[in-house]
């Protein structure tokens, strides 16, 4: 089995604990306005490799991860290429290579045969960080152009099965950073029980060349970053420091 791949980097440091491998599959469904990877949508890949390539490039690396280092897949959106990642997944583990997965959770569904899959992915997934892209089910669909009721399905079997997760959420002026969606936010997190950190990211427009480049208009044209004042409102909400009114 071969994976589509977008880029491999050897060195991250914010995309999980310790010194992560880092894999970019190919492949998104979601449309996020503010997304700093749309050379990632398609589908189509310059490069296929299978599992063990992968590893084998990654275990060059291994004297950095000390403990808590090792794999983490991203995208795109992973979980697209499940067959390939759950394979990837196992044959890390019989590594003894610790794995993490960053998605959005848009392909989640409890119906077959993703489920069993996802059942399987589970059990050699060490950490998801998960992707929270808008609370509000309208806004999300504007901000995405999906629906967020599977998404927080996911969140809520993640939390009954007890897999550690880290939350993000990118701040967007006017669409993300409002104090009534953020307190809606931070009110779901509380209903879960397997949260180990909970990340702000602020927004930012680094990616707009690469929208240029594929001649998509950038709808978030205009939009500055938040305010350092903002982020730290934020986060103060969502990690249960500020209360709602």
């Amino acid at each position: 089995m071969k994976g589509a791949i977008h880029s491999l980097e050897s060195f991250g440091s914010v995309d999980g604990p310790g010194i992560r491998y880092l894999v970019f599959l190919k492949g998104c469904d979601m449309r996020c306005k503010y997304c700093h990877n749309a050379d990632t949508w398609a589908k189509e890949a310059d490069q296929y490799l299978e599992p063990d390539e992968i590893l084998d490039k990654a275990e060059r690396y291994r004297s950095y991860w000390r403990d808590k280092g090792g794999i983490t897949v991203s995208g795109g959106e992973a979980l697209l290429q499940m067959d390939f990642l759950l394979e990837l997944f196992q044959k890390a583990h019989e590594r003894k290579i610790n794995t993490c997965l960053d998605t959005s959770a848009q392909p989640f569904t409890r119906e077959e045969p993703f489920f069993s899959k996802f059942e399987a992915l589970m059990e050699v997934t060490d950490l998801i960080l998960l992707d929270i892209k808008h609370i509000d089910e309208e806004e999300h669909r504007k901000l995405t152009g999906h629906t967020n009721k599977n998404i927080l399905d996911c969140a809520r079997y993640l939390s009954d099965i007890g897999k550690p997760v880290w939350i993000r959420h990118v701040l967007v002026p006017g669409v993300t950073d409002v104090d009534e969606y953020l307190f809606r936010t931070a009110e779901f997190i509380s209903t879960l029980k397997n949260v180990e950190k909970i990340e702000v990211l602020p927004y930012h427009s680094l990616g707009k060349f690469k929208w240029d480049k594929l001649g998509i208009p950038y709808s978030l044209d205009g939009v500055d970053p938040p305010s350092a004042e903002r982020v730290k409102n934020a986060d103060d909400i969502l990690h249960g420091r500020k209360k709602q009114d």
